[in-house]
């Protein structure tokens, strides 16, 4: 179990570090071209501690913000200051962060 949530971190860590580098990245762009959005993403987890660890790291990474839980659970809003592809942000974070916290906390 330990070596699941050191996984976790490590993951978290690495999408730290990278998504810093591409915001950091976009602010010294003379004009920068952002693609700011809010996208639903259908979630998997289904507790509230999965769907609040997952909001967490969303919000806790640069460039995107965990913005609301829908009433009944089963989509998060997320506002991403640069969307390339809405496809592309909910395929990555459902085979990063969520899945991580699934399996974690099952």
């Amino acid at each position: 179990m330990i070596l699941k949530w050191l996984s976790l971190f490590a993951f978290f860590l690495k999408e730290l570090v990278v998504s810093t580098l591409k915001v950091a990245w976009l602010v010294v762009q003379p004009r920068p071209r952002l693609r700011p959005g809010i996208v639903a993403f259908p979630l998997t987890v289904t507790t509230d501690a999965q769907i609040t660890l997952l909001a967490n790291m969303i919000t806790l990474t640069p460039g995107t913000l965990s913005l609301d839980v829908s009433d009944d659970r089963k989509t998060l809003y997320i506002h991403a200051i640069d969307i390339e592809s809405r496809e592309a942000l909910i395929g990555s974070i459902a085979a990063g962060f969520e899945t991580k916290v699934l399996e974690v906390l099952r």
